[in-house]
C-alpha cells in the first residue's frame, strides 16, 4: 500500500486496539488502567501522561466505533460509520518528529484526551485507506474460530488470515489432514 510511516503504524495501532475487543472472539484485553498503559506504551503513543478510569472507558467506545467500522457490510457503510466518530472527534493536523521518527502528521489536539488522540490518528488514517478505494483490505480473519480484524496489506489483496503463523498455519494444517483422509 503506498502510505507513509505514520499512516501504515495508525493503521497497525487501529488493528491492534480492536482486537483487544471481546467483539473479535476473545477476551477484553483492556479491562484496566494496567491494560491500557501497557497497549499506550506497546503501541510508543506519545503525548500522554497519566490514564485514569474515564480514559479506560473512552479508549473502549473508540475501540467499539473503530470494529463496527471494519465489520460493515459494505464501503457506503463504513465511510458513514467513520465520519461519525471523525464528526465527534477534534482534529488539528500538524508535522511532527519525535522519538526517532522521521517527520510525520499527528492530527490529535495538543491537549487531546488517550480516545480523542487514538480516534483523530487512527480514523484518518483509515480515512485515507477508504478514500483510496481500499475499503476491502479491512478484513475479518477468515479461520472460523476467529473474528480478529486486519488490514490486508498483501500486493494481491490476498490475505485471510490474522496472523499466518497462527490462524493461517492452523487451517492449512486442517485442510492438509482432511486431504489425507480423503
Amino acid at each position: 500500500m503506498p502510505f507513509g510511516h505514520d499512516t501504515v503504524y495508525s493503521l497497525a495501532t487501529v488493528v491492534e486496539l480492536v482486537n483487544t475487543s471481546p467483539s473479535t472472539g476473545g477476551d477484553d484485553d483492556l479491562t484496566g488502567l494496567a491494560d491500557l498503559q501497557a497497549f499506550v506504551q506497546a503501541r510508543q503513543v506519545s503525548g500522554i501522561s497519566t490514564l485514569t478510569t474515564r480514559d479506560l472507558g473512552q479508549v473502549r467506545l473508540v475501540r467499539e466505533a473503530f470494529h463496527r467500522v471494519f465489520t460493515a457490510p459494505d464501503q457506503p457503510t463504513a465511510v458513514r460509520l467513520l465520519n461519525v466518530l471523525l464528526a465527534e472527534t477534534r482534529i488539528t493536523p500538524r508535522l511532527t518528529e519525535h522519538d526517532g521518527h522521521p517527520l510525520h502528521m499527528h492530527y490529535f489536539a495538543l491537549d487531546a484526551t488517550l480516545a480523542e488522540h487514538l480516534a483523530a490518528d487512527c480514523g484518518v488514517a483509515l480515512a485515507h485507506l477508504l478514500v483510496e478505494g481500499e475499503w476491502e483490505r479491512l478484513r475479518t480473519c477468515a479461520a472460523p474460530d476467529c473474528e480478529r480484524v486486519f488490514v490486508d496489506e498483501s500486493r494481491n489483496r490476498s490475505r485471510v488470515y490474522c496472523d499466518s503463523r497462527t490462524c493461517g498455519n492452523r487451517m492449512h494444517v486442517a485442510a492438509y489432514r482432511a486431504r489425507r483422509r480423503a
